[in-house]
């Protein structure tokens, strides 16, 4: 049987939900039936919840900083405020029950945040020193910067390598890791470019767009979504 996995999606000021039809793809490449997860769930998880096995959660707007305890800084771009509590408590039930999880820039840190953790509003204007161009003007298949993955980590065993090429589209990301996370990767400027768990079957974060990279046949890329789904499998 085909994993079903759900995905969250974006919501804009009109109260619509849209999603990139990348995400959809890798899911349905590496195995898995992907289906969206719309905001404002929170009701209906109980009925849903024995019939996913895993969780995508995607890119999108900034994050409420109210949700780490901060007030808007004047960089803070817009938010998705509909978003953010389903979010918020669909981490929590996944890290209370061993959900695997896939976070992919947004999502990664949503998941910190959910755990407890906080972030950077904006690295431009926020981080201790200067960072790198984190906002690439390129195509989204294009790899722009380095990261430098942790020595045995689970994202060290599936690049098989110690320095990866990533394609980069944020300006917030990752402060304080929460428990039980752990820094996987970062970029040369030391910004946090991938969490995980080592104690869950799979809860993987990482700030890049790995979906946006799977036509150009990058195998880290393959090896995340592939792997993803094999740990949602039903043993």
């Amino acid at each position: 049987m085909k994993p079903i996995i759900g995905i969250t999606c974006c919501t804009d000021r009109n109260l619509k939900h849209y999603i990139a039809d990348a995400y959809l793809s890798a899911i349905r490449f590496a195995g898995g039936v992907p289906v969206i997860l719309p905001a404002g769930s929170e009701r209906d998880l109980p009925l849903l919840w024995p019939k996913i096995d895993g969780i995508l959660l995607t890119g999108g707007g900034d994050i409420d900083p109210f949700l780490f305890g901060e007030e808007p800084e004047r960089h803070l771009g817009e938010i998705e405020p509909g978003r953010d509590p389903f979010e918020i408590f669909l981490c929590r039930q996944a890290l209370l029950d061993d959900m695997p999880v896939l976070a992919i820039c947004r999502g990664m840190q949503i998941l910190n945040v959910a755990a407890g953790g906080d972030m950077y509003q904006d690295i431009y204007s926020q981080f201790q020193h200067k960072v790198l161009q984190h906002t690439q003007q390129a195509a989204r298949s294009h790899l722009s910067h380095t990261a430098a993955v942790t020595p045995g980590s689970l994202l060290h065993r599936l690049a098989g390598q110690s320095v990866v090429k990533v394609n980069s589209f944020h300006h917030q990301a990752v402060r304080k890791v929460a428990e039980p996370f752990e820094t996987a990767a970062r970029a040369s400027d030391g910004v946090i470019e991938a969490i995980e768990s080592r104690t869950h079957r799979f809860m993987l974060g990482v700030q890049w767009h790995p979906e946006a990279l799977l036509a150009s046949e990058d195998q880290l890329s393959r090896k995340i979504f592939q792997t993803f789904i094999e740990s949602c499998k039903k043993t």
